[in-house]
């Protein structure tokens, strides 16, 4: 990856007028937050060939059918993006991969806006999550 794709991530990110909360150029990572629109430390990872975006949701304390059910039906209705799965099964994630070759302002501000609608439109039921 070079220094002027990671740049040009970030040239994005502050046109956007998100807040960047930690930078790691050797990483190529960076955590914004908008308080606003509930974005709170996503991560948007700039590894060639792809942008990864990523924001922790919550825990699962219990599993149970019906929580998956639901994130997957969520899922269908998410503009940009998925509900996913950590490594260990246990953390909900959003996340999104855009191709790094043609990003476009319009493409990033897609994917996070995505992520704002979602958090807006279904959090009641994630806080649900939540509490069981």
């Amino acid at each position: 990856m070079s220094d002027n794709q990671f740049l040009k991530v970030k040239d994005f990110i502050l046109e956007l007028g998100y807040h960047i909360t930690r930078e790691d150029a050797e990483d190529a990572v960076f955590v914004i937050s908008d308080e606003e629109s509930g974005i709170n430390n996503l991560v948007i990872g700039v590894s060639d060939p792809l942008v990864i975006i990523e924001q922790y949701i919550f825990t699962i304390k219990q599993e149970s059918f019906d929580l998956y059910k639901s994130l997957l039906r969520k899922n269908r209705d998410i503009i940009h993006g998925a509900f996913a799965l950590d490594d260990s099964g246990k953390k909900v994630l959003f996340r999104d991969t855009l191709q790094l070759e043609n990003l476009d302002l319009n493409e990033l501000e897609g994917s996070i806006n995505s992520l704002a609608l979602l958090l807006s439109e279904y959090s009641d039921e994630l806080l649900s999550f939540t509490h069981n």
